[in-house]
């Protein structure tokens, strides 16, 4: 299959004229390593999946750098948090010294970036595919089709099927990732876990529930949460509480990074099943929200994604900010339009603080009307506006 141009790329071209590191971190298998050879072909590039030049870079890393390329693509570079203070010295030495920094773990490598590298690079999350960017390929597959197979590369590419991959996925990178990070000991425990997130897509997140079902402490639901976030997997959507006079729900929705691994962890095993099942609707919300987050990174940014509820059960599925303007969605997986799909989108301007530049119903329907004040859209035709 030919390269899928992403629609990170210009942003991070941009950036790479004046940071000299560039880092981009996200989900393993995301494309990370694919995007950074395509745009950036002309740099050495060194793996610490490498065992041999992991064990030399963290034995002596003036040597490793000193005898690198003046560019260098360093994948997986979380493995060897180390080296990022002496790739800090590199650039603060040499203006000529260029640096392209890939990691699929943010847990650590924000934080090891953040401490060495501040102010020094261009930081960018690359998520999987987005609709926008696979148009061509989905527009003859129904929604279920696309939530069941997912938007990881590998998939999308037709290199593995979906009903294998995320098997694969779940327990090669996060049973054994995160419970290695996380030193969890019952392994049947933080599978139930997982499986009690997925099926709580699009509800907000309550650890004391969740340990209660589990059997473990909150505090222990709060840390594999965090881990689960860091580890790209799981999303949490926080709520838009701007307007103080209002009684608002402050705790986030979970969301899942991709789709198909929250089917998996469901026990889902067709499209077919998929669209009968009473979570369709939650998957379909999962994947829409997914692709507003995705907009976002893909822009450079980090934020301004949120929902809103408040205390009178008043909510808005889908909140857009910059500055004091709004967009905000209604998502419905339904195929029929019902005029009740509008009814909280022309309530909202009582409850959003910020000019609201934009009201849409997204739906699984062909109809469309794009020139009414709540517009209607095809979910393969929303495209989050850039505010």
């Amino acid at each position: 299959m030919d390269y899928i141009n992403r629609k990170i790329e210009p942003v991070i071209l941009e950036a790479s004229k004046y940071f000299q590191v560039i880092t981009i971190t996200g989900p393993r298998q995301s494309g990370k390593t694919t995007l950074a050879e395509h745009l950036f072909s002309d740099y050495e590039r060194v793996s610490f999946k490498n065992l041999q030049l992991k064990d030399y870079a963290e034995k002596d890393p003036i040597a490793f750098l000193n005898q690198g390329a003046k560019k260098m693509f360093i994948d997986e570079v979380q493995l060897v948090p180390q080296i990022l203070s002496y790739i800090q010295e590199a650039v603060d030495a040499d203006r000529e010294r260029k640096f392209i920094l890939t990691g699929s773990s943010n847990f650590e490598l924000i934080k090891s970036v953040s401490e060495s590298l501040a102010g020094r690079t261009g930081l960018f999350t690359l998520l999987p595919m987005s609709l926008e960017e696979l148009s061509g390929l989905t527009k003859k597959m129904s929604a279920p089709q696309i939530i069941f197979n997912g938007l990881y590369p590998a998939v999308v590419s037709n290199k593995i099927i979906a009903e294998l991959y995320y098997p694969a996925y779940v327990s090669t990178y996060v049973e054994r990732d995160v419970r290695q990070l996380l030193q969890i000991k019952n392994q049947s425990q933080f599978v139930h876990f997982m499986k009690l997130c997925a099926s709580r897509i699009g509800s907000l997140f309550n650890a004391s529930d969740i340990a209660s079902e589990v059997g473990v402490g909150s505090n222990t639901i709060k840390e594999w949460m965090s881990v689960m976030q860091a580890s790209y997997i799981i999303q949490l959507l926080t709520p838009y509480y701007e307007n103080v006079s209002k009684r608002l729900v402050k705790a986030p929705k979970i969301y899942f990074t991709d789709t198909a691994l929250a089917c998996y962890l469901l026990g889902i095993e067709s499209p077919a099943q998929l669209q009968r099942d009473n979570m369709f609707g939650h998957l379909f919300e999962n994947m829409i929200v997914m692709e507003a987050l995705k907009s976002q990174y893909n822009k450079g940014k980090n934020g301004g994604v949120f929902f809103y509820r408040d205390s009178n059960h008043n909510e808005i599925d889908l909140v857009i900010k910059s500055q004091r303007e709004c967009n905000i969605y209604e998502i419905k997986s339904s195929q029929t339009y019902h005029t009740s799909f509008e009814d909280q989108l022309r309530k909202a301007d009582k409850w959003i603080n910020g000019q609201i530049t934009e009201k849409a119903v997204i739906y699984a329907g062909e109809y469309e009307n794009t020139n009414a004040e709540v517009k209607l859209l095809n979910y393969k035709h929303f495209s989050p506006l850039s505010l």
